[in-house]
């Protein structure tokens, strides 16, 4: 008697022991009630008639998946193999078990698809510096495609984008033209820069002579002090200009007869003489005085070599 009250006591623990479902926090479960669709359980404690109820458990966590390496071809045809990362999780578990079949492989199939059509639209250039744009119109493609499944891409990214050797080197000289190119442009324009102030220095120094003056005795001066074998003469240019004035007044003559004008009297001849030869004295004068210096600044160094 005690053994038939005992077995239907064990089956009943038994029956209640499988019938107990517990579920995390992170998990829901979607219950079928033969055969159809009753309710999404979870999370905590509940029942499930065995034989009659059916669970299908889904996980909402983030699941990472590494998309495949793909063999693209860029849309300058250029072969390149690209891999990527996805992450989505289940936002709707009763669309990710009744409307399509392993949603994870799905979505995978999806990802690999979806990189080779977005990648296959955008040239290699595009590939290499424009990533985040890329990874925004895939992500936005596959997410779309994948709403109806319940599921929700939170982010892709593309790992890594590998060339052939001989395309790996090409992009170096593409790299080295575009440095050297950018290098004669900037030596281009810094000579540009140099040529209008020298043209700018040019226009103040004719306009006042005395700057002019100045600028020569230093190229003198400077000339001097080097330690050369070269002797250089001086040409003042008070000398320059009087030999000009002389040249103008040569021809003055022979414009006015030409013009018609008065010809020059003997007083103004004279005068320009007397002129030319005062400039021509005081020219003499300073160039023997520039020529006793550097002498002297020779003698000197040549003194103090030989007292070392």
């Amino acid at each position: 008697m005690m053994i038939s009250y005992l077995v239907p006591v064990v089956l009943v623990l038994m029956l209640l022991a499988a019938s107990i479902r517990i579920l995390p926090e992170y998990k829901r479960g979607v219950v079928f009630f033969l055969g159809r669709f009753q309710a999404v359980k979870g999370p905590g404690l509940f029942i499930i008639i065995p034989g009659i109820q059916k669970m299908e458990v889904v996980d909402l966590r983030v699941i990472t998946m590494d998309v495949p390496e793909q063999d693209v071809i860029s849309q300058d045809n250029v072969t390149v193999k690209v891999n990527a990362v996805l992450y989505f999780r289940v936002v709707d578990p009763e669309k990710a078990i009744i409307q399509v079949e392993h949603f994870v492989n799905a979505t995978s199939q999806l990802a690999q698809t979806t990189l080779r059509s977005v990648l296959g639209k955008h040239d290699l250039d595009e590939m290499l510096s424009e990533r985040d744009k890329l990874n925004d119109d895939i992500q936005e493609i596959i997410d779309a495609s994948a709403e109806g499944w319940g599921i929700k891409v939170a982010n892709v990214e593309i790992k890594h984008v590998d060339l052939d050797e001989s395309m790996i080197r090409a992009i170096a000289r593409q790299a080295e033209a575009e440095r050297e190119r950018r290098a004669k442009v900037i030596h281009a324009e810094g000579e540009l820069q140099a040529s209008k102030k020298l043209v700018e220095a040019a226009h103040v120094m004719s306009a006042n002579p005395a700057a002019l003056q100045l600028r020569y005795l230093q190229t003198m001066n400077d000339m001097s002090n080097k330690n050369a074998s070269t002797i250089v003469v001086p040409l003042p240019i008070d000398l320059m200009e009087a030999f000009r004035q002389m040249g103008g007044s040569a021809g003055g003559p022979t414009g006015d007869k030409l013009s018609g004008a008065a010809p020059s009297t003997d007083v103004e001849g004279d005068d320009e003489q007397d002129s030319f030869e005062a400039d021509t004295t005081q020219a003499r004068a300073e160039q023997a005085e520039f020529l006793e210096r550097g002498q002297d600044e020779q003698d000197r160094d040549k003194q103090q070599k030989d007292e070392g």
